[in-house]
């Protein structure tokens, strides 16, 4: 991989999110357990009023893959009973895109001070978090959702309740190719006072 861009800044956490773009494409390389967790270490650090922690994490590698494809192929199924075989095969094989896919999963609590969305906000930032520290270590992410994330059914097979939300499913490996790099285009999203 080319040496993506950078502010110059000499700052390597300015560098890491202004360098930071989705990984399309994954190689087969293993990610070790060592550096997930280091990876997940930086997720629980994300901003959380309240401290509520109302993030979960489920890590599927390996074989384990296998139970949100069926659970991919089978939801595909029951919304479309005419699709074809090539078509739930696909469906299926989006678990298996990357060594490793982390579901994210925002555990809303009731609280008196600390709303709904500022909880799943806080579960983003988790995701950021994780993302930053896995391009340090020279892996690649991308963070998808799709109708997956909000279907009942595979809720039920990664073991989530009805009133847990998936926040996305992050594939992490090392990268064999990356879309663009955002531009850093901020004027016309900001005002001034």
């Amino acid at each position: 991989m080319e040496q993506l861009e950078t502010t110059g800044s000499n700052n390597p956490v300015i560098d890491a999110i202004v360098s930071r773009s989705s990984t399309k494409k994954f190689s087969d390389e293993i990610v070790t357990r060592s550096d997930l967790e280091t990876m997940l270490a930086a997720a629980v650090r994300a901003p959380d009023h309240g401290m509520l922690a109302p993030w979960r994490f489920i890590v599927l590698q390996g074989e384990s893959r296998a139970v949100l494809g069926s659970a991919m192929r089978s939801a595909l199924q029951l919304r479309m009973p005419d699709a074809d075989a090539e078509a739930l095969e696909r469906e299926s094989s989006k678990a298996w895109r990357s060594p490793v896919l982390i579901v994210i999963v925002a555990e809303p609590k009731v609280h008196p001070k600390v709303p709904e969305v500022e909880q799943l906000v806080a579960v983003g930032a988790a995701i950021q978090n994780l993302w930053l520290a896995a391009h340090s270590m020279g892996y690649g992410a991308a963070w998808k959702t799709g109708s997956h994330a909000y279907d009942a059914s595979v809720k039920t097979a990664l073991g989530l309740r009805a009133s847990d939300q998936i926040i996305g499913f992050v594939h992490i490996g090392r990268p064999t190719s990356k879309a663009p790099v955002r531009p850093g285009e901020f004027a016309t999203k900001t005002t001034w006072l």
